[in-house]
Order: C-alpha cells, then structure tokens, then sequence
C-alpha cells in the first residue's frame, strides 16, 4: 500500500453520507421531473412485458403436453414477436430520456463546478494543484453522469424483478420462500464489498488527478523544460504519476471486477438448489411441469437483476465518490469573505490600509500594524527588495486575499462590504509576467471592455508612440497572440496589457512592473502608454524600472513589512538612506548620467 502515500484528501474535501449525497442528487434532477415521469413509466411498462415473456413461455410449455393446434403456436410466436418489439421500443425511448436528462444534469453540475473554481480567490489556488481541479469538473462529473445511467439500469431491473417475485409466488410459494431465504445471504456479501469499493474508488479518483496535475504542469513548463534540456526528467516526474494511478486503479479494477463473479457463483449454488428441489415436486406431481419451467425462466430473470444491483454497487460507489469530490469543491470555503454586498458607486480611488494584519500562513507575518494613506489620483510606487510585502499590498487592494485583523478603506468604505464583482470592474490590473489569452490582439484588448470598437482601440493606440509598436505587428490588432501571448515580445504583451486597462477606464490601477530586459524605444513607449493610464487613476506601481519610480508622485520604500521612508526620488536620494542603496544596486544603471558615464569610459 505505499503507493498510495501521494494519494492525500485535499483540505477542503468533505466526507458525506450515502443519504445526503442521494439527497442533492435528487435536487439536481428536480427541473428533469417531467423526463423522469416519464422514464418511471417506461420502466414499468418495460418490467411489465419482461416479466410477462416466461409466462407466455411456460403456457406453451403446458401446450406442447397436448396436441397444440397451428393457430395456438402462431398466437405463442406471435406474442413473443409482440413482446420482443415492445422491450425493444420501451428500452430506446427511456434510454434516449435518461441520456438527455443526465447530459442536462452534468451540463448544470459541471457549470457550477467550474463557476465555484473561478470564484475561488489566489489562496486557493496557491494551496491546491489547478490539475486537480480540472479533474474534478471534467473526469468526476462525467463519472456522476454514469451513475445516473447506472441507477436507471438497475431501477428497471429492480421493477422487473418485484414483479417477477410476484409471480414466483403465485406460481409455487414454497420454492418462492426458499429463494427469499437466500437474499440476506446475497445482500451481506454486497454490503461487505461496499466500503472497500468507495476507498478504492476515491484512491483511483485521486491518482488520476494527480496523473492530470502532472500534464498540465508539464505543458505549462515545456519550454522551460527544454531550454535546460530536461525532457527525460518531466517524463520521469510523469511517468511516476501514471505508474502509481496504473496500480492504484488495476487494483481498484480487481475490487470491482471480484463482485459479480462472487456473486453469480453464489446465485448458480442457489439456482442448482431451486432446480433440484423443483424437480423433485414436479416428479411427485405436486406442481406441473409448465409451472416449474415457469419458475425456473423467472428465476434466472429475476436473479439477474438482484445479482446486478448488488454487483453495480461498486459502481454506485464510484459515482457517489465523483459526487462527493465535485460537491467538495463547489461547497469549499472561500477565505475572501464578504460581509455585505453594497453597490459600488464611481470610485474616487482614496485607499486607506488601517492598522492592518496580514499573513499568508499563521508563521509567515507579512504585514503588522500596516497604515498607509493613498489620496485620489496618486500615483504611489512600492520598491524594496523580494519580500518586503509590496505585492501583498497589491493583492489586498484587489481583495484577492483576506487580511486578519484592522481595516482597508476604499473611500471611507469598508473593502470587505462591497460587492466585490462591481467593485473590481473598477480596478485595472498589470501583473509582471502580462497574461494574453489565445485569440487576437483587439480580443484580449476588450477582455474588460468587450464593446470597445476597432476605431476606438486604434485611436487610443496611436497615442503610444505614435502607434508605431503597432507596425510590429505583422496583422495590426488582428495579431494572432498564440497561447498566453507566446507569439508576441515581452515588451508588446505589456503594451497590450496596458491598452486593455487604457480600455477599461479604471478608478484605481495596479501594476507588478516586469523585470524583464527591454529596449529603450519599447520601453518609452510603454512609459506612454503608462502615463495615459496614470493621468486617470489612482495608482499603486510595484516598481523596477527608474522611469516608473520618478514618474510617481510619491515613493514607498518598504522593508519586512513596514514602511521605512517616504517621499519623492530626488529627497529620497538625497537622504542617503535605503532608498539610495535601493537606487545604487537597482536603479542607478538605468539612469541617462551612468549610461553617459558609461561611455566615457569605453571611449
């Protein structure tokens, strides 16, 4: 069982019980009522005509003792044609029902499940594999489709088999109460696979999304992977998952694959036990030969859909682990919690951090009785070395994470009491490593703006450098982007990150400058483009390029936490203090007098 050490409940995982999972269950097929009705029905009527198919049978049976007439064997082979046709009928109309009814019951559940994991806030994903997370919306909910289809089946077979009893009772009560004596026999071996099935069942679930985690991570990385020529090392790092959910889901397979062989056997012991007792009654004349015919056909109908009801157990039990593992995730807790939901007026952008407490885990303080005042329009820049709490500052602004204890203000109002959809149309956003989804430049330029025009996009790109970074682009903004922006620079990702904020007109701007090496003409007009955005908002810049930082109308230099210095670059400077280490280190080979410097002494 080693290989099972990987295979850990996620932290927000739920147990639930059989009872209140069937319970949602049945409050998800609630708007398919009229479907299922009908269903009911067709089962019924399905049951109906199985059941009736060895008594018409067994009358022919009885026949055949005397001298049947042709018509008498015609009216037989005709029911039987009859009864044949109707199963055929009833069976395609109510499958045809469930699969729709299913396929609407998954299309809702999955949609709830993906809504749950796109409201979850950064915590979240921080904390638990985004791999995973695909499993549970795709592979599980499609697992919980086939449980609905699984439960159908044995429904029908269930009626088939109530009626069926029926008739072995009318047929011959004594033989009928000895095979009832066989049924809690049947039922405790089901139940003893029951437990051992769900934990198989959640074993297997979980290696497989471990198996996905590792492809996503993976494609994420390839070209990471290979520019330090580590192929063969993220085969092995997959290769591993898959080995484990290989032998995690061939035993899972062996479980389940044990139930029906064990219980057919027990079912063939008991038929041979049926058969030689009815065959000692019929010789002795004490019931006919048609009727114990009668009997014995019944009973091989009515055993098998017992002997399947107990077998797809096992399979019940996966669906309701799918169930339970999607349901998880929909009823996780958010940590970003809400305590009202206010309408958010037009934003003057005034930002107050009130002797606020923030961590990321109980043993990693990051911001301790923080306060900051950012008045409306401000342009404040945030610099300090990896870890002085820059982002989480920016992060907290975005309501991205809880904090724990004191107030951040959003104009005199309490951030936590906003709606927070409306709250953040108004915020525009830059991180440091831009995100560009697939599609084209002017599609991820209206991703917060979607009925932007074309004219307009042009005519507020022309202002950055005289619009000359569009003629980089080999198709203007009908650019193909690629996969996260692959296609484009670094530098033309931010300016169309940056057009995308022009577009969306916000109240309040963040930007995580990126650190990556440009050149002076892309970084110019990046600057451009910056300025249209700061001249409109209140902004707040985590700041790596020199241009940026003396283009704020206050600095912040930050330090394990806590603001160390404030003011402009030049008083900054002129104190001689950590924001001029932070210049000398970071900063000061940006600047035009070093560069000049430079020079000089090349020449």
């Amino acid at each position: 069982m080693g290989f099972f050490a990987g295979l850990n409940d996620e932290k927000y995982d739920r147990q639930y019980s059989d009872r209140e999972l069937t319970r949602r269950i049945v409050g998800y097929f609630k708007p398919q009522t009229k479907r299922l009705i009908a269903v009911s029905g067709f089962v019924i009527a399905y049951a109906g005509i199985g059941a009736a198919l060895p008594v018409v049978v067994s009358n022919m049976v009885n026949l055949l003792k005397g001298e049947p007439t042709l018509t008498a064997i015609s009216l037989v082979g005709l029911a039987l044609w009859v009864i044949g046709i109707a199963l055929w009928g009833l069976n395609w109309a109510r499958r045809s029902l469930v699969v729709r009814a299913v396929g609407d019951v998954v299309l809702d559940l999955r949609t709830r499940a993906f809504r749950a994991a796109a409201e979850h806030d950064l915590s979240f994903y921080d904390q638990f594999s985004s791999g995973r997370i695909v499993s549970r919306i795709t592979s599980d909910t499609n697992d919980f489709g086939q449980l609905v289809i699984i439960v159908t089946d044995v429904g029908a077979q269930i009626v088939q088999s109530v009626i069926l009893g029926v008739v072995l009772f009318r047929t011959e009560a004594r033989m009928a109460w000895l095979l009832m004596s066989f049924m809690p026999v049947i039922f405790a071996i089901a139940a003893g696979f029951r437990a051992l099935a769900r934990r198989v069942t959640k074993r297997g679930m979980k290696a497989m999304a471990d198996v996905n985690a590792a492809i996503k991570e993976t494609i994420s990385g390839i070209s990471i992977a290979k520019n330090f020529r580590q192929e063969e090392s993220i085969f092995q790092s997959f290769d591993e998952s898959n080995i484990q959910s290989y032998r995690v889901n061939v035993q899972r397979g062996f479980v389940l694959s044990l139930v029906f062989p064990t219980l057919n056997a027990l079912g063939g012991i008991f038929t041979a036990i049926l058969i030689y007792v009815g065959g000692l009654n019929a010789a002795q004349g004490i019931v006919t030969v048609g009727a114990w015919y009668l009997f014995i056909m019944s009973l091989d109908q009515f055993f098998f859909p017992v002997l399947n009801l107990s077998a797809f157990w096992a399979q019940i039990q996966a669906g309701l682990s799918a169930a339970e593992r999607v349901y998880a995730l929909i009823d996780a807790d958010p940590n970003v919690i809400q305590t009202d939901k206010q309408d958010v007026p037009p934003l003057q952008g005034r930002i107050h951090f009130d002797d606020l407490h923030f961590r990321y885990t109980d043993n990693e303080p990051i911001l301790t009785h923080f306060n900051l005042l950012i008045q409306p329009g401000e342009t404040l820049a945030l610099v300090g070395h990896t870890g002085a709490g820059k982002s989480s500052i920016a992060k907290l602004i975005a309501r991205f994470y809880e904090f724990q204890q004191g107030r951040l203000l959003i104009d005199g109002h309490d951030i936590r009491t906003f709606d927070l959809a409306q709250y953040r149309k108004q915020l525009g956003i830059v991180s440091q490593v831009p995100f560009l989804f697939s599609g084209t430049v002017a599609d991820n330029i209206r991703y917060a703006a979607p009925n932007v025009s074309d004219e307009e996009m042009l005519r507020m790109a022309r202002q950055i450098g005289d619009g000359e970074w569009l003629e980089t682009l080999p198709n203007g903004i009908q650019t193909e982007v690629g996969e996260r922006g692959g296609r484009l620079s670094m530098g033309q990702r931010q300016l169309v990150a940056l057009m995308r904020v022009l577009m969306q007109k916000p109240a309040i701007f963040i930007l995580d400058e990126a650190t990556a090496s440009i050149d002076p003409f892309t970084e110019w007009q990046i600057q451009q483009a910056l300025n249209l955005v700061l001249k409109n908002s209140t902004s707040i810049l985590i700041a790596h390029r020199l241009s940026t930082v003396k283009a704020a109308d206050r600095i912040v230099v930050m330090e394990k936490g806590s603001i160390i210095e404030e003011g402009n670059h030049d008083g900054l400077l002129a104190q001689g203090g950590h924001y001029a280490t932070l210049y000398n280190t970071y900063f000061r080979h940006q600047s035009l007098a070093y560069i000049e410097q430079a020079k000089e002494l090349i020449q």
